[in-house]
């Protein structure tokens, strides 16, 4: 890779701790890539896409992308309330009638855009909750399993749960994307991948993202792995994975590849470290083309002054998280840093105080905040940044 040379130290620090963590065994493989300034400075593939049958990582493996979804999700409702079409506090019902959640005392809150934009709905995921808690008992799919039902459906089945709170009074980590998806697709008149095609991914030059993952491009995909007591795990065809917390997650790899399953605003986009840079670029300079700076500014603004609960570290947006004290939060990032992560094993996060964009994607599921891969790179890259 032809490098500017006062980037050598960092290329040659986030190296050593890419070998560490392959030697380790903490990952098979692993696709990295820095913006600094507008300018990529360091891009690497290494280790394995899939170890089975000893494919290497390259720049144009493709990823599952989980949770880094929301903010595409979030970007093609933006697009839409440039265009008119929806406007910030719109009721859902506007587009979604019959979604009527209502809260533990019976009464039926109106729930906004903003509300599901920022997390503050009063919705929930299944993974966070106890192993028999609602929305397992009303089977609610969080989107990275093999579901066998619409998202209509799937809608339904959450709007009989109650919500957790009244919507607008606190922060819950939700399928509110979810939700987005289907109101995305009612107000552009089609289908939500076919939205999200022509609002965000195709003005962005992004070839390689999609929901659903074609048959000839199955040698690119990456093989999903898990730490099992330490140890890496491929996943299985249907995967529960427990954490330190007790939460459960279902993967079903497969997905990726089936067309008949819904189309997830939360978790369900497919696609390549360097597409992703151009969103997350994008997301620096607030600059994506479909939606005006004045809009972008607004997403990447925090609406929680005293930050998420139990992390006063981290505030949130209309769409991703925003770094509030990085001192609290033992970072090395500036605050205001933009990022967000997916449960597959990915993150990405730009400091626009130091124009500086960082794509990790990995093979490994992350079930916990604290990931050694993405800190150790994180690290490597702050402590060798030029001035």
């Amino acid at each position: 890779m032809e490098q500017n040379q006062s980037y050598e130290p960092l290329a040659e620090a986030v190296d050593f701790v890419i070998g560490m963590c392959l030697s380790d065994e903490l990952i098979h493989g692993t696709v990295v890539l820095v913006c600094h300034d507008g300018q990529l400075v360091y891009h690497r593939a290494a280790g394995l896409a899939n170890p089975d049958r000893k494919i290497t990582m390259a720049e144009n493996s493709l990823f599952r992308l989980a949770s880094i979804s929301k903010a595409f999700t979030s970007l093609a409702v933006a697009a839409l309330i440039e265009q008119g079409k929806i406007g910030l506090d719109d009721p859902v019902t506007k587009w979604l009638p019959d979604f009527t959640p209502k809260t533990a005392d019976g009464n039926t809150p109106v729930i906004t855009i903003r509300h599901l934009l920022s997390h503050m709905a009063g919705l929930d995921y299944r993974w966070a909750q106890a192993e028999n808690g609602p929305y397992a008992q009303a089977d609610i799919s969080d989107g990275v399993d093999i579901s066998g039902i619409t998202l209509e459906e799937n809608l339904r089945r959450v709007a009989t749960v109650p919500l957790s709170f009244e919507p607008g009074t606190s922060w819950q980590y939700s399928l509110s994307p979810d939700v987005l998806g289907a109101v995305v697709a009612k107000a552009h008149g089609s289908t939500f991948p076919q939205a999200m095609k022509e609002l965000i991914t195709d003005p962005l030059g992004m070839t390689d993202t999609t929901f659903v993952a074609q048959e000839k491009d199955r040698d690119r995909m990456t093989v999903p792995y898990f730490l099992d007591n330490g140890v890496l795990k491929r996943m299985g065809p249907d995967e529960f994975v427990f954490n330190e917390d007790g939460w459960c997650f279902h993967f079903s790899p497969e997905r990726a590849f089936d067309p008949n399953e819904f189309p997830s605003g939360g978790v369900g986009i497919i696609g390549t470290g360097s597409d992703l840079m151009r969103l997350v670029e994008g997301i620096r300079k607030n600059s994506i083309p479909t939606i005006s700076e004045g809009l972008m500014k607004q997403m990447s603004t925090n609406v929680l002054p005293n930050g998420v609960p139990d992390d006063p570290s981290a505030g949130f947006g209309l769409g991703w998280g925003v770094l509030l004290d990085p001192e609290l939060a033992g970072t090395p990032q500036s605050p205001g840093t933009l990022y967000w992560g997916g449960v597959y094993g990915h993150r990405w996060f730009t400091d626009p105080a130091k124009k500086l964009s960082v794509i990790i994607m990995t093979t490994t599921a992350i079930t916990l905040n604290e990931d050694p891969v993405s800190i150790g790179i994180r690290n490597a890259i702050y402590a060798n940044l030029p001035e």
